[in-house]
């Protein structure tokens, strides 16, 4: 059970030492915090912030989101709420954000260009500074200069690891290999840039100030095919066709972005899979099956 009390104190003192000052903290109100972790609004005399916190967090998931927010306001592309703090109270991890009053509706051509320019960032390698979560999942991001290695290695393979470690029939796991090991043909020599990713952009991570400007959060962030981003935004819908047309007139999308699609939409639904269970044993078969069809 998480204790409220005592998980304040220890919010208080980690944003003393941040913010170099003494912080009067009070509990406002619990939040929706979405699926994975829950939420609450917190405020001084003079400030409120948004805190998310979890109990029997992975070690480091939450240092792990600030770093990404950081890398990505650093880029100066989109705005992404500031990380102020983050610690951990006995079991319970907690991670404090600047509060931002949002909106879901918004002009979405402004979120394609500002994405587009994101992922004009780039690195010299695959992957990031740190390894990371892609919601409670532990997610690799080791260096490398092979797109279709890294993708392979470091993406789909440990999902389908930890899918036959849960139990999950052989016919997901059995295609599954198959289609790893056909992973060049299905790439087609396709060379994309390292760009910076949000790399969990699903509709629920975007939103919008009052004054209309976009802002991106709960990020798993690395360097990688910036098709990535656009296959998750199409995964569960919920982006206007506005959003996608000032990306494409921005950075078009290549040749053979259709069938990368899917094998990028696999990973979030094997995600799924791994975090929620069985109602998405179906969808990643389907998945496995339609890009198997592809290769001769």
């Amino acid at each position: 059970m998480i204790r409220k009390p005592s998980l304040l104190e220890s919010i208080r003192n980690g944003m003393d030492l941040s913010l170099g000052k003494t912080v009067d903290l009070h509990w406002v109100r619990d939040l929706s915090g979405g699926d994975i972790n829950q939420a609450a609004l917190i405020e001084s005399r003079d400030n409120k912030w948004f805190v998310k916190y979890r109990s029997d967090a992975p070690a480091g998931m939450f240092e792990a989101e600030a770093l990404a927010l950081a890398d990505i306001a650093a880029a100066e592309c989109i705005r992404v709420p500031a990380a102020i703090a983050w610690g951990e109270d006995n079991n319970t991890a907690w991670l404090v954000l600047e509060y931002l009053e949002l909106t879901s509706s918004g002009p979405a051509s402004l979120l394609g260009e500002q994405l587009a320019a994101l992922h004009d960032v780039t690195s010299d390698s695959f992957g990031w500074s740190h390894n990371n979560y892609i919601g409670t999942t532990p997610q690799l991001n080791r260096h490398s200069d092979n797109w279709v290695e890294f993708w392979r290695d470091c993406r789909l393979k440990p999902q389908l690891t930890m899918a036959q470690a849960a139990g999950f029939r052989s016919r997901l796991i059995d295609r599954g290999e198959r289609l790893l090991a056909c992973m060049d043909q299905l790439m087609q020599d396709h060379e994309p840039a390292a760009s910076l990713l949000h790399g969990d952009l699903w509709a629920g991570n975007k939103a919008y100030t009052p004054a209309g400007k976009p802002v991106i959060f709960d990020p798993a962030a690395y360097f990688g095919d910036r098709e990535t981003d656009i296959a998750m935004t199409e995964l569960f819908g919920g982006f206007d066709p506005e959003f996608y047309a000032a990306y494409q007139a921005h950075s078009p999308l290549p040749d053979g972005y259709p069938l990368r699609r899917d094998l990028y939409k696999l990973y979030h639904v094997l995600n799924h899979l791994n975090l929620f269970g069985t109602a998405y044993l179906s969808r990643s078969e389907n998945i496995v099956d339609g890009l198997l069809a592809h290769i001769s």
